[in-house]
Protein backbone atom coordinates (compact mmCIF):
# COMPACT_ATOMS: atom_id res chain seq x y z
CA UNK A 1 0.00 0.00 0.00
CA UNK A 2 2.97 2.41 0.61
CA UNK A 3 3.95 5.17 3.20
CA UNK A 4 1.70 8.56 3.80
CA UNK A 5 2.79 11.32 5.26
CA UNK A 6 0.24 10.23 8.46
CA UNK A 7 2.07 7.34 8.59
CA UNK A 8 3.38 7.30 12.06
CA UNK A 9 5.95 3.73 13.01
CA UNK A 10 5.03 1.28 16.38
CA UNK A 11 8.07 1.33 18.63
CA UNK A 12 7.37 -2.24 19.60
CA UNK A 13 7.43 -3.37 16.24
CA UNK A 14 10.33 -1.04 15.39
CA UNK A 15 11.90 -2.87 18.41
CA UNK A 16 10.80 -6.16 17.33
CA UNK A 17 11.93 -5.92 13.45
CA UNK A 18 15.33 -4.82 14.73
CA UNK A 19 15.39 -7.63 17.16
CA UNK A 20 14.68 -10.08 14.49
CA UNK A 21 17.71 -8.49 12.35
CA UNK A 22 20.26 -8.87 14.76
CA UNK A 23 19.24 -11.92 16.25
CA UNK A 24 18.34 -13.83 12.61
CA UNK A 25 15.34 -15.82 13.34
CA UNK A 26 11.59 -14.17 13.99
CA UNK A 27 11.36 -16.98 16.80
CA UNK A 28 14.42 -15.52 18.70
CA UNK A 29 13.55 -11.94 17.94
CA UNK A 30 10.82 -12.22 19.29
CA UNK A 31 11.88 -13.88 22.44
CA UNK A 32 14.29 -10.63 22.89
CA UNK A 33 11.22 -8.53 23.17
CA UNK A 34 9.10 -10.43 24.88
CA UNK A 35 6.08 -11.43 22.34
CA UNK A 36 4.74 -14.48 20.91
CA UNK A 37 6.28 -15.88 17.85
CA UNK A 38 2.70 -15.86 16.51
CA UNK A 39 2.13 -12.20 17.23
CA UNK A 40 5.32 -11.51 16.01
CA UNK A 41 4.85 -13.13 12.54
CA UNK A 42 1.63 -10.78 12.38
CA UNK A 43 3.44 -7.84 13.18
CA UNK A 44 5.85 -8.14 11.25
CA UNK A 45 3.54 -8.84 8.33
CA UNK A 46 2.00 -5.84 9.28
CA UNK A 47 4.95 -3.99 8.98
CA UNK A 48 5.46 -5.52 5.42
CA UNK A 49 2.09 -4.21 4.54
CA UNK A 50 1.99 -0.91 5.62
CA UNK A 51 5.76 0.46 4.19
CA UNK A 52 4.91 -1.97 0.87
CA UNK A 53 8.14 -3.34 0.95
CA UNK A 54 9.25 -7.12 1.73
CA UNK A 55 11.55 -6.64 4.69
CA UNK A 56 12.62 -9.94 5.36
CA UNK A 57 13.60 -13.18 3.33
CA UNK A 58 12.24 -16.52 5.52
CA UNK A 59 14.99 -19.28 5.32
CA UNK A 60 14.50 -22.19 6.95
CA UNK A 61 17.47 -21.72 9.21
CA UNK A 62 15.99 -18.00 9.99
CA UNK A 63 14.82 -14.43 8.42
CA UNK A 64 17.83 -12.68 6.42
CA UNK A 65 16.79 -8.96 5.84
CA UNK A 66 16.23 -7.99 2.10
CA UNK A 67 18.38 -4.56 0.97
CA UNK A 68 15.21 -2.77 2.19
CA UNK A 69 15.00 -4.33 5.52
CA UNK A 70 18.93 -3.66 6.09
CA UNK A 71 18.00 0.39 5.44
CA UNK A 72 14.88 0.01 7.65
CA UNK A 73 16.91 -1.53 10.21
CA UNK A 74 19.55 1.23 10.36
CA UNK A 75 16.92 4.05 11.05
CA UNK A 76 14.68 2.12 13.10
CA UNK A 77 17.64 1.71 15.60
CA UNK A 78 18.25 5.56 15.61
CA UNK A 79 14.70 6.05 16.52
CA UNK A 80 14.92 3.60 19.24
CA UNK A 81 17.77 5.37 20.26
CA UNK A 82 16.26 8.86 20.56
CA UNK A 83 13.48 7.46 22.32
CA UNK A 84 15.71 5.80 24.48
CA UNK A 85 17.55 9.07 25.23
CA UNK A 86 14.40 11.19 25.77
CA UNK A 87 13.18 8.33 28.31
CA UNK A 88 16.32 8.90 30.57
CA UNK A 89 16.48 12.90 30.01
CA UNK A 90 12.65 12.43 31.52
CA UNK A 91 13.81 10.46 34.52
CA UNK A 92 16.39 12.06 35.15
CA UNK A 93 14.65 15.88 34.81
CA UNK A 94 11.30 14.84 36.34
CA UNK A 95 10.58 13.16 40.18
CA UNK A 96 12.08 10.16 39.39
CA UNK A 97 13.66 7.35 42.44
CA UNK A 98 17.51 7.38 42.39
CA UNK A 99 19.09 5.81 39.63
CA UNK A 100 19.87 2.41 39.86
CA UNK A 101 22.54 0.17 37.64
CA UNK A 102 22.90 -3.48 37.35
CA UNK A 103 27.26 -3.65 36.65
CA UNK A 104 29.04 -6.94 36.09
CA UNK A 105 32.79 -6.81 36.00
CA UNK A 106 35.37 -9.46 34.96
CA UNK A 107 37.47 -10.44 38.47
CA UNK A 108 40.41 -8.17 37.51
CA UNK A 109 38.73 -5.09 36.39
CA UNK A 110 36.83 -5.30 39.93
CA UNK A 111 39.37 -6.10 41.87
CA UNK A 112 41.75 -2.69 40.43
CA UNK A 113 39.60 -0.63 38.80
CA UNK A 114 35.62 -0.67 39.43
CA UNK A 115 36.01 0.36 42.97
CA UNK A 116 37.51 4.12 42.13
CA UNK A 117 35.28 4.15 39.42
CA UNK A 118 32.15 3.50 41.25
CA UNK A 119 32.72 6.38 44.03
CA UNK A 120 33.81 8.84 41.09
CA UNK A 121 30.09 8.27 39.62
CA UNK A 122 28.64 8.55 43.31
CA UNK A 123 30.31 11.50 43.68
CA UNK A 124 29.02 12.92 40.50
CA UNK A 125 25.85 11.37 40.76
CA UNK A 126 24.25 11.52 44.53
CA UNK A 127 21.78 9.05 45.62
CA UNK A 128 22.58 6.37 42.76
CA UNK A 129 22.32 2.60 43.56
CA UNK A 130 25.24 0.98 41.35
CA UNK A 131 24.67 -3.17 41.90
CA UNK A 132 27.76 -5.02 41.00
CA UNK A 133 28.49 -8.71 39.85
CA UNK A 134 31.58 -9.82 40.04
CA UNK A 135 31.71 -12.47 37.07
CA UNK A 136 34.35 -13.95 34.68
CA UNK A 137 34.20 -12.31 31.43
CA UNK A 138 32.16 -15.23 29.37
CA UNK A 139 29.46 -14.67 32.45
CA UNK A 140 29.69 -10.88 32.19
CA UNK A 141 28.69 -11.10 28.29
CA UNK A 142 26.09 -13.73 29.02
CA UNK A 143 24.09 -12.18 31.50
CA UNK A 144 24.44 -8.61 29.20
CA UNK A 145 23.20 -10.47 26.35
CA UNK A 146 20.47 -11.68 28.82
CA UNK A 147 19.17 -8.69 29.77
CA UNK A 148 20.19 -9.41 33.71
CA UNK A 149 23.33 -6.59 33.86
CA UNK A 150 22.52 -3.13 31.80
CA UNK A 151 26.36 -2.98 31.19
CA UNK A 152 29.32 -5.18 31.76
CA UNK A 153 33.43 -4.78 31.51
CA UNK A 154 35.37 -7.69 30.17
CA UNK A 155 38.89 -8.38 29.57
CA UNK A 156 38.42 -10.48 27.03
CA UNK A 157 38.26 -9.28 23.07
CA UNK A 158 36.31 -11.92 21.51
CA UNK A 159 32.64 -10.05 22.08
CA UNK A 160 30.06 -10.95 19.90
CA UNK A 161 29.00 -8.81 17.03
CA UNK A 162 25.30 -8.18 18.85
CA UNK A 163 26.97 -6.39 21.90
CA UNK A 164 28.07 -2.47 21.95
CA UNK A 165 31.76 -2.03 22.83
CA UNK A 166 33.93 0.89 24.02
CA UNK A 167 37.05 -0.17 24.99
CA UNK A 168 38.59 2.16 28.22
CA UNK A 169 41.88 0.65 29.16
CA UNK A 170 44.62 -1.31 28.16
CA UNK A 171 46.03 -3.97 30.17
CA UNK A 172 49.57 -5.71 30.12
CA UNK A 173 50.02 -9.82 30.82
CA UNK A 174 52.92 -10.30 33.17
CA UNK A 175 54.65 -13.91 33.76
CA UNK A 176 55.37 -14.32 37.63
CA UNK A 177 57.09 -16.68 39.98
CA UNK A 178 57.31 -17.39 43.49
CA UNK A 179 60.27 -16.26 45.16
CA UNK A 180 62.12 -19.26 45.48
CA UNK A 181 61.13 -20.50 42.18
CA UNK A 182 63.92 -21.86 40.07
CA UNK A 183 63.46 -19.46 37.63
CA UNK A 184 64.29 -16.53 40.18
CA UNK A 185 67.91 -16.88 39.56
CA UNK A 186 68.22 -16.83 36.11
CA UNK A 187 69.23 -13.84 34.32
CA UNK A 188 67.63 -14.32 30.31
CA UNK A 189 64.47 -14.23 29.37
CA UNK A 190 61.81 -17.63 29.38
CA UNK A 191 60.92 -18.48 25.64
CA UNK A 192 56.98 -19.11 24.91
CA UNK A 193 57.87 -22.60 23.95
CA UNK A 194 59.31 -22.89 27.49
CA UNK A 195 56.55 -21.12 29.24
CA UNK A 196 54.19 -23.64 27.08
CA UNK A 197 56.16 -26.50 28.37
CA UNK A 198 55.93 -25.85 32.06
CA UNK A 199 52.66 -26.31 33.90
CA UNK A 200 51.27 -23.31 35.03
CA UNK A 201 48.56 -22.01 37.71
CA UNK A 202 45.88 -20.44 35.30
CA UNK A 203 42.28 -18.81 35.77
CA UNK A 204 39.60 -20.81 34.75
CA UNK A 205 38.04 -21.22 31.23
CA UNK A 206 36.00 -18.37 30.14
CA UNK A 207 38.28 -15.70 31.80
CA UNK A 208 39.65 -13.47 30.12
CA UNK A 209 42.94 -13.79 31.25
CA UNK A 210 42.61 -17.40 30.27
CA UNK A 211 41.64 -16.77 26.92
CA UNK A 212 44.73 -14.17 26.56
CA UNK A 213 46.97 -17.00 28.04
CA UNK A 214 45.56 -19.13 25.40
CA UNK A 215 46.46 -16.07 22.68
CA UNK A 216 50.06 -15.75 24.02
CA UNK A 217 50.65 -19.46 23.47
CA UNK A 218 49.02 -19.78 20.15
CA UNK A 219 51.72 -21.60 17.85
CA UNK A 220 52.50 -23.95 21.09
CA UNK A 221 50.95 -27.02 22.87
CA UNK A 222 50.75 -26.01 26.28
CA UNK A 223 51.12 -28.59 28.83
CA UNK A 224 48.65 -29.63 31.74
CA UNK A 225 48.02 -26.67 33.90
CA UNK A 226 49.42 -27.63 37.24
CA UNK A 227 46.48 -25.91 38.53
CA UNK A 228 43.34 -24.55 37.57
CA UNK A 229 41.46 -21.27 40.08
CA UNK A 230 38.60 -19.18 40.10
CA UNK A 231 40.32 -16.03 41.04
CA UNK A 232 43.13 -14.00 40.91
CA UNK A 233 44.03 -14.11 44.92
CA UNK A 234 44.01 -18.11 44.58
CA UNK A 235 46.22 -17.68 41.62
CA UNK A 236 48.49 -15.23 43.85
CA UNK A 237 48.42 -17.39 46.62
CA UNK A 238 49.79 -20.62 44.70
CA UNK A 239 52.39 -19.30 42.59
CA UNK A 240 54.18 -17.60 46.39
CA UNK A 241 53.32 -21.12 47.99
CA UNK A 242 55.63 -22.59 44.95
CA UNK A 243 52.67 -24.45 42.62
CA UNK A 244 53.87 -22.99 39.39
CA UNK A 245 54.73 -19.84 37.33
CA UNK A 246 51.11 -18.03 36.07
CA UNK A 247 50.44 -14.84 33.95
CA UNK A 248 48.35 -12.55 34.88
CA UNK A 249 47.26 -8.98 34.62
CA UNK A 250 49.40 -6.16 35.86
CA UNK A 251 47.25 -4.34 37.80
CA UNK A 252 46.40 -7.69 39.04
CA UNK A 253 49.75 -8.09 40.47
CA UNK A 254 51.53 -4.56 40.97
CA UNK A 255 51.18 -4.56 44.55
CA UNK A 256 52.62 -7.97 45.23
CA UNK A 257 55.54 -7.22 42.84
CA UNK A 258 56.34 -3.85 44.65
CA UNK A 259 56.55 -5.71 48.03
CA UNK A 260 58.47 -8.78 46.54
CA UNK A 261 56.19 -11.58 47.77
CA UNK A 262 55.79 -12.48 43.26
CA UNK A 263 58.74 -11.76 40.92
CA UNK A 264 58.48 -11.33 37.12
CA UNK A 265 59.96 -13.08 34.68
CA UNK A 266 60.49 -11.58 30.86
CA UNK A 267 59.66 -13.65 28.09
CA UNK A 268 61.18 -13.34 24.29
CA UNK A 269 58.95 -11.47 22.21
CA UNK A 270 56.91 -8.19 22.59
CA UNK A 271 54.45 -8.21 25.80
CA UNK A 272 50.94 -8.89 25.24
CA UNK A 273 48.44 -6.27 25.78
CA UNK A 274 44.92 -6.89 26.08
CA UNK A 275 41.26 -4.15 25.65
CA UNK A 276 39.50 -3.83 28.94
CA UNK A 277 36.32 -2.89 27.12
CA UNK A 278 32.58 -2.12 28.36
CA UNK A 279 29.84 -4.05 27.07
CA UNK A 280 26.14 -2.93 26.67
CA UNK A 281 22.88 -4.05 24.61
CA UNK A 282 20.14 -2.10 23.35
CA UNK A 283 20.89 1.38 22.00
CA UNK A 284 24.70 2.45 20.76
CA UNK A 285 24.78 5.68 22.58
CA UNK A 286 24.88 5.19 26.08
CA UNK A 287 23.16 7.53 28.39
CA UNK A 288 22.31 7.93 32.41
CA UNK A 289 24.45 6.33 35.05
CA UNK A 290 26.11 3.46 31.88
CA UNK A 291 26.93 6.78 30.46
CA UNK A 292 28.61 8.13 32.94
CA UNK A 293 30.43 5.11 34.63
CA UNK A 294 31.74 4.59 30.86
CA UNK A 295 33.32 8.28 30.80
CA UNK A 296 34.90 7.74 34.08
CA UNK A 297 36.34 4.22 33.64
CA UNK A 298 37.74 6.16 30.12
CA UNK A 299 39.39 9.11 31.60
CA UNK A 300 40.76 7.12 34.56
Amino acid sequence: MGVTKDWWPNLRTLALFVAVVEEGSVGAGARRVGMAQSNASRTLAELEASVGLALLERRPAGAVPTPSGRALAGHAREVLESVEGLRDWAIQTGDAPPTRLRVGASMTIAETLLPAWLAAVRARVPGTRIDVSVLNSSQVIDQVQQGHLQLGFVETPHVPVRLHVRVVQEDELLVAIGPHHEWASRTGQISLRELAATPLVVREPGSGTREALQELLAEHVPVEPAQVLSSNAAVRVAVAAGVGPAVLSELALRDHLARGHLLRVPFEGRGITRPLTAVWSGPRRLTGLAGELVAVAAAS
